[in-house]
């Protein structure tokens, strides 16, 4: 009897030595964090008006005035500096930056100056869907299918309680194989226009999704452009009011 005592009191401080060390280990996270899912992507294809959607256009089911999100309150609470590759974009580089970053502050005009940091110029970056490299790319190539503008892959935590969720990663890629060619439509018609592509696939790493209504059309969300269209350069009501609100 005695020794089925001892037994008992050497198991129960093991138990007591063993779990309070796994609870203060799961209590060093913030509340819920441990819910909010695995790692995970969003790929947006960009198609030149007249496509078919695609089979899976990524983002949101739930769209509400013109606007939808990858997941409900996933946005960027640690904003990143993003790298552009311009070599391969038959493109000078000095009107290359300047489109991009005005699709950048364009968004930031409503939704904060804490989505977008710098634009750095680098020949070397790599444009990866596969895997998160701990940079947010966007470069230029040809593209498989000659269809397709352009392709954004966004990486974050999409599940769980929204206040959890997070944008970590963003990668852009520029179709150059087809039969237009990027510039600046306003002196141009037959170019592509960079400004309006930009800030439409900078829309999607802000954590903003593609819209296919056509009572839409009009938003830079929208998901078709064709050459000649500059409308997307600036945002529309429901793209306003959907950085404000995930922003807020």
């Amino acid at each position: 009897m005695r020794n089925n005592f001892w037994r008992s009191a050497l198991l129960l401080v093991a138990v007591l030595l063993v779990f309070p060390m796994s609870v203060l280990a799961s209590s060093d996270l913030p509340k819920g964090l441990a819910d909010r899912g695995p790692l995970s992507k969003f790929t947006f294809i960009h198609y030149r008006k007249g496509r078919a959607k695609p089979p899976s256009a990524g983002g949101s089911k739930k769209q509400t005035a013109c606007y939808s999100y990858l997941a409900s309150g996933a946005k960027w609470k640690t904003p990143e500096d993003y790298v552009v590759n311009s070599s391969l974009s038959g493109l000078d580089s000095s009107f290359v930056m300047p489109a991009v970053t005005q699709g950048a502050v364009e968004w930031e005009n409503y939704g904060g100056p804490n989505i977008f940091r710098d634009a750095i110029s680098d020949d070397a970056a790599v444009y990866r869907d596969n895997v998160t490299d701990g940079q947010n790319v966007l470069a230029f190539g040809n593209y498989a299918d000659p269809g397709v503008i352009a392709v954004t892959t966004v990486w974050g935590y999409f599940s769980g309680p929204p206040r959890t969720r997070e944008l970590v990663e963003w990668d852009m890629f520029l179709n150059t194989g087809s039969d237009w060619q990027f510039g600046n439509a306003d002196s141009d018609p037959a170019k592509m226009d960079l400004q309006n592509i930009a800030t439409h696939e900078l829309g999607h790493s802000a954590g903003m999704g593609d819209l296919y209504s056509l009572s839409c059309t009009q938003e830079t969300m929208y998901g078709y452009s064709s050459e000649g269209e500059t409308i997307k350069r600036d945002l529309n009501t429901g793209d306003i009011a959907g950085i404000t609100s995930l922003y807020k």
